[in-house]
């Protein structure tokens, strides 16, 4: 017997007006989409990025669809701690924030790079920067009555390439093996988070987007990585537009619990409907989510406090 999950689409979402949203590469792609959604819902969106114009252009367009949306930038750059250290310092000082989306992110950096503070680029993007933005973003968050930090990660992350080890990929490189790592870490952080969470009122959640062509793919090069980006497009991957549904599902469905991991229903978890999915192998395990959050506060220097100042 099959069992049928219940559609959902957006259009479920209920009002969000007097909430605000913070969201990481909010100027294009998944990201994008998440505040288009979340601001024709009433929310007031604050898209975060590295480029003050792509960041105006973006709400240039979301203004043009939606001439009444509230919207708010903040530059931040996810692989510089000064730059994220700055931006959040300013935000938390004022502002309650009811919703932080981490999606922002980068994959396929052909060669190894560096962050500005000596960080593998895709591992100190992806998660260490987005640790650091969350636990500094931290006393905002608390002011809300109910907050949730939604954190995307990938299918990347139940790859066997994704173990938590050699996480600057110093002893060999690669650059899918990479960002499997920093994926991977998302989920454990995020698990590890909501433990910590627990009966504070703020919810943590991941989830995974399925397959989308998104400014994700930007750092690929050659003939190669264009011939399967195309056979991509054709056969496997889905719109921006769908696969910020398991975002959007994750901040907004009360139905959803700390700590779950949310995905597409579809098959392979490519695309479809949202729903909580399994957790990685071994992403719940106590001893690896207590030593990733070690390791990132001591790289990263931030105090993670998730009670209290």
């Amino acid at each position: 017997m099959t069992m049928t999950i219940p559609r959902w689409t957006p259009a479920e979402i209920a009002d969000q007006s007097g909430r605000t949203a913070f969201i990481t590469g909010g100027n294009s792609g998944i990201g994008l989409e998440t505040a288009r959604v979340l601001a024709a819902h009433g929310a007031r969106v604050i898209l975060a990025g590295r480029s003050q114009a792509r960041l105006d252009e973006a709400v240039a367009g979301l203004r043009a669809g939606q001439p009444h949306a509230r919207l708010d930038t903040v530059v931040v750059d996810l692989g510089s701690l000064a730059s994220i250290q700055a931006a959040t310092a300013r935000v938390a000082a004022t502002e309650t924030i009811d919703l932080l989306v981490n999606n922002a992110g980068i994959m396929n950096v052909p060669e190894r790079r560096t962050t500005s503070d000596g960080f593998e680029l895709t591992f100190g993007t992806n998660h260490l920067g987005h640790f650091a933005l969350t636990a500094g973003l931290m006393p905002a968050l608390r002011r809300s009555p109910a907050a949730r930090v939604v954190t995307v990660s990938a299918i990347a992350a139940t790859w066997r390439s994704g173990r938590l080890d050699d996480l600057m990929s110093e002893r060999s490189y690669g650059a899918m093996t990479a960002y499997a790592k920093s994926k991977r870490a998302n989920v454990v952080f995020t698990v590890e988070l909501a433990r910590r969470l627990a009966g504070t009122g703020i919810q943590a959640i991941v989830v995974h987007p399925g397959s989308a062509v998104t400014n994700l793919q930007r750092h690929g090069a050659g003939v190669l990585n264009r011939l399967v980006l195309a056979a991509a497009r054709r056969f496997l991957m889905g719109s921006p537009e769908g696969a910020a549904w398991p975002s959007l599902y994750a901040a907004t469905n009360p139905a959803v619990r700390n700590g779950q991991f949310i995905g597409p229903a579809g098959t392979d978890q490519t695309a479809g409907t949202p729903k909580p999915v399994a957790l990685p192998k071994g992403a719940d395990d106590l001893a690896e989510g207590a030593s990733l959050w070690t390791l990132s506060e001591r790289l990263t220097g931030v105090r993670f406090a998730v009670s209290g100042d």
